[in-house]
């Protein structure tokens, strides 16, 4: 569902009748809202369940606008138009960064807070690869998506992130587009890969779960996470990395779910 410059969204309602407050989902950088699937569903048994594409992604509205404060207000406005003044969030990457805005600068409105590898600090450069291969495509002369795999092939070495990347090249009668707007995601990167940013700390429940073969959470950013986060805990999972939600889905979403349901 989406209207104007709200962000496209799906709801999975609850499976029992009195579900507590609901949980949204927010994917990370070149994703989409069904990249949570797994946890989508799993949740549902006990909570409705909002997941989101995030501007210039998935179905959701394009702009050359991309920050953190106006990710977060797009938050804001989905949670508007759902008349939700209280809920559950889980980010992953960049949907944890955007987690994290939101939960800083609406604190009221978020219970319990999951932040899955990504912390609020600032990144290196470390896409520039994939976007370069992204934009080297020729989508006017694109036959088939096995022919992107190719042109992708010398810019992305591993099959499962260039798999990851190419769900966002769709087709249709007047050939291959993409779904994300790579324009916008690429001139918006330093917003991207920035710190998170807010006056005060969000002091309820947060987890960070992090993947044991990840380096996106060191003990160098732990000072800024516990200043943010005080009431914060951490959490590894052992022999995943970046992507622990769809390598150990069965671990990962039991994790989400003890946390919630504390």
């Amino acid at each position: 569902m989406t209207s104007g410059n709200l962000v496209n969204y799906t709801v999975r309602k609850s499976a029992t009748s009195n579900s507590p407050i609901p949980v949204l989902l927010i994917h990370g950088l070149f994703g989409g809202l069904e990249n949570l699937n797994a946890l989508a569903k799993h949740l549902s048994n006990d909570f409705d369940v909002i997941s989101m594409d995030v501007r210039n992604h998935g179905n959701s509205f394009h702009s050359n606008e991309m920050t953190y404060p106006l990710m977060a207000d797009d938050v804001l406005a989905l949670l508007a138009h759902l008349n939700i003044e209280k809920l559950h969030i889980v980010g992953h990457s960049m949907g944890g960064k955007i987690a994290m805005q939101f939960a800083l600068h609406h604190p009221n409105m978020v219970d319990k807070l999951v932040i899955a590898d990504i912390a609020p600090v600032q990144y290196q450069h470390s896409h520039e690869q994939v976007i370069n291969g992204l934009k080297s495509i020729h989508l006017d002369s694109l036959q088939n998506r096995k022919e992107a795999d190719q042109q992708l092939a010398s810019y992305v070495e591993e099959i499962g992130v260039r798999q990851f990347l190419l769900k966002n090249l769709v087709k249709s009668e007047h050939g291959f587009t993409w779904r994300a707007n790579i324009n916008n995601i690429a001139n918006a990167y330093e917003n991207i890969i920035a710190g998170n940013a807010a006056d005060s700390p969000f002091l309820g429940d947060t987890l960070f779960i992090k993947g044991s073969n990840s380096d996106y959470i060191t003990s160098e950013h732990r000072e800024l996470i516990m200043r943010y986060f005080p009431n914060s805990k951490a959490r590894v999972m052992s022999g995943v990395g970046h992507w622990l939600h769809a390598e150990k889905p069965v671990v990962f979403n039991k994790i989400v779910e003890n946390f919630m349901k504390k």
